[in-house]
């Protein structure tokens, strides 16, 4: 089979793409067709040897990916061959075929194809924690989303306003914050024409943000912390703008403010009845129409370097995937 294959640290150029064996089932796996895997921003920070778990080359990245199950393993019996799935692995997802534990899998909702569904996963768990479980976000506050147009960004807005809430999208462009608004943004500010803080304060007459979603850092992040009302949370989603931001603790104790970070990985791994839960809320919101994966670019992966050009340089809107192999 083919794989996108990383040998050493380094950027996305180093990655090599060959021919490697394919992958048989173990007891409790399956063996899945990989048709489309997700892209994310911190795929870039896993090749460079820079994210906070560390793969030691050679590995395969990708770490969602949707397919058809072509095998099982013995005592795997929560699947059949021909299941259409959505996987979520720690990692091997870049590759034509992947063998994964069967707990790491569960149906592709019928009413999304295979690269919604390869889309879905790391976005929407991260963002559904993030406001469900970390913020504890309630009908009628108010929040606001930076990078509100891009992979988290979006699914931030969508289930805000899914529990209910005032959603504020903030983003570099206007045609990244038309597209925010094109998926339930109720005000939009662009932080490239008017400091933060001060439209932040005019949109909520003065009180400020309930609740910041932060996956940029950077110059924004101390901006987003002076922006929240009190009591206010502040969530660390990621660092999309590639600097990791250093707070004056005296922000968080003028507010009473809470910095809280969002690890859903790991989180799901410590309770995994609260991820299925999760999945489970999720999909009936797939099924009411509140949510719906916005996949705006779908690369082959031989085209791997463009790709990942285009997620650090922030010129996508939505979710990326890579089409491993045609439906």
């Amino acid at each position: 089979m083919r794989a996108l294959i990383c040998k050493e640290h380094g950027p996305p150029e180093s990655l090599v793409i060959e021919e490697t064996d394919d992958p048989t089932a173990g007891k409790g796996e399956v063996v899945i067709d990989v048709h489309a895997a997700g892209i994310n921003f911190p795929d870039i920070l896993v090749f460079a040897g820079k994210y906070q778990v560390r793969f030691d080359p050679p590995f395969i990245p990708g770490y969602e990916a949707s397919g058809v199950i072509s095998e099982l393993g013995d005592g795997a019996s929560r699947f059949s061959v021909g299941d259409k799935v959505i996987v979520t692995p720690m990692g091997g997802a870049f590759a034509e075929r992947i063998a994964v534990d069967e707990n790491q899998v569960f149906p592709l909702p019928e009413l999304l194809s295979f690269e919604q569904g390869a889309g879905f996963p790391i976005a929407y768990c991260t963002s559904y924690h993030a406001l469900k479980q970390c913020a504890q976000l309630k009908p009628g506050e108010s929040i606001l989303v930076l990078g509100a147009a891009g992979g988290v960004g979006t699914t931030a807005v969508e289930i805000a306003k899914s529990m209910g809430a005032r959603v504020i999208a903030a983003a570099s462009t206007n045609e990244k914050l038309e597209f925010a608004k094109s998926v339930g943004a109720d005000e939009t500010i662009n932080y490239s024409e008017v400091p933060l803080k001060e439209a932040v304060k005019e949109l909520t007459e003065g009180r400020g943000a309930d609740v910041v979603y932060d996956p940029v850092g950077g110059d924004l992040a101390e901006q987003a912390l002076r922006s929240t009302a009190w009591h206010g949370r502040y969530l660390v989603v990621g660092f999309a703008s590639g600097n990791i931001p250093k707070f004056p603790a005296n922000l968080a104790l003028l507010k009473e403010a809470s910095i809280i970070g969002v690890f859903w990985g790991q989180w799901a791994a410590v309770d995994p009845a609260g991820h299925i839960a999760n999945i489970r809320e999720m999909i009936s919101l797939l099924i009411e129409g509140k949510i719906a994966p916005r996949i705006t670019a779908a690369y082959d992966l031989d085209d791997y370097v463009q790709a990942y050009e285009d997620v650090a340089e922030r010129r996508i809107t939505g979710k990326t995937v890579f089409r491993i192999r045609r439906s």
